[in-house]
């Protein structure tokens, strides 16, 4: 390798670069190096959305599939304006490895809107998200690809992917996302889970290296705003 992991600012070149250590350091075979070193499948889509004043706007959205070799793909959704092809690739990428560190027969995948949810109306986001499942309705399912909620997306998000690909297969689909409200399927506690997990990764931090919790909630609170949320949440 030329250059390090930390100079690169391509998010999927930093993933594909962290493949090469890995692979390196565990001596994993040049086909399989080869195969997890490029997403399987990358879907683009520009579809028009009518807002609220009667305008048109063409909006850009992605979902990216990067390994399903032990099971449908899983990953969550992202509306937000900085969003773009390669990041949505990176963190596919990086879902493939989750799962299977933690041992769970999913693969990779992600998706995202370039938006922003934030300056929306909830009937401009429903014409959105209905418009966005609809396009990506040709690679996602149950057994297929899977998504969830990420930043800029919650639990109505997915009831309303769950309800277009539904219409479109005529019966209820409950296993086409996840996140999705408890009336119609969804886990109690997924709504908490990734604040949970972040709390629980904060308090490991702060035993493993000695460092006062304070500072880690303080780092954590600093660096909120790039993941979608408010400091005050």
């Amino acid at each position: 390798m030329t250059s390090s992991v930390c100079e690169i600012t391509n998010p999927f070149q930093m993933v594909q670069q962290q493949i090469d250590a890995i692979c390196e350091r565990m001596k994993i075979e040049e086909a399989y190096h080869l195969r997890i070193q490029e997403c399987e499948r990358e879907l683009t889509t520009r579809f028009p959305v009518k807002m609220d004043d009667g305008q048109v706007k063409v909006f850009t959205g992605y979902r990216v599939q990067h390994n399903d070799t032990r099971g449908p793909a899983k990953g969550g959704i992202r509306y937000h304006p900085d969003v773009n092809l390669d990041e949505t690739k990176a963190l596919a990428a990086w879902m493939t490895m989750k799962t299977a560190v933690v041992n769970i027969p999913y693969g990779g995948a992600k998706g995202a809107v370039a938006c922003n949810p934030k300056t929306m109306s909830q009937n401009e986001l429903e014409r959105l998200t209905r418009r966005y499942a609809s396009e990506i309705s040709l690679i996602i399912g149950p057994e297929r690809d899977i998504p969830a909620p990420d930043v800029g997306t919650n639990p109505q998000t997915m009831a309303w992917i769950m309800d277009i690909y539904s219409m479109n297969k005529g019966y209820s689909v409950l296993g086409v996302v996840t996140g999705k409200p408890i009336e119609i399927g969804g886990s109690k506690g997924r709504l908490e889970a990734t604040g949970r997990g972040c709390m629980i990764c904060a308090l490991l931090a702060a035993k493993h290296t000695g460092t006062p919790i304070e500072e880690i909630v303080n780092f954590i609170k600093e660096n909120l705003p790039e993941a979608g949320f408010d400091k005050e949440d």
